[in-house]
């Protein structure tokens, strides 16, 4: 499993600044839903390369072969 690292930066007038590296997708959006409303109003975000990323497939198949 990949590394994923929340980053959080307080500023001096109070606002919150957050990154989040390591997570595909829209992945990013659940995992930091919960703690953003507890935060409060989010302002913007700016969405890293990887969120445009499809998460993939971790199962892989094994092609079945004919006699």
């Amino acid at each position: 499993m990949p590394q994923r690292t929340l980053r959080f930066r307080i500023r001096p007038d109070g606002r919150v600044e957050e990154s989040v590296d390591g997570v595909v997708g829209d992945a990013c959006h659940q995992l930091t839903e919960r703690l953003e409303n507890a935060l409060g109003v989010v302002e913007t975000r700016e969405p890293t390369p990887e969120a445009y990323l499809l998460p993939q497939n971790q199962s892989s198949s094994i092609p079945a072969e004919l006699p």
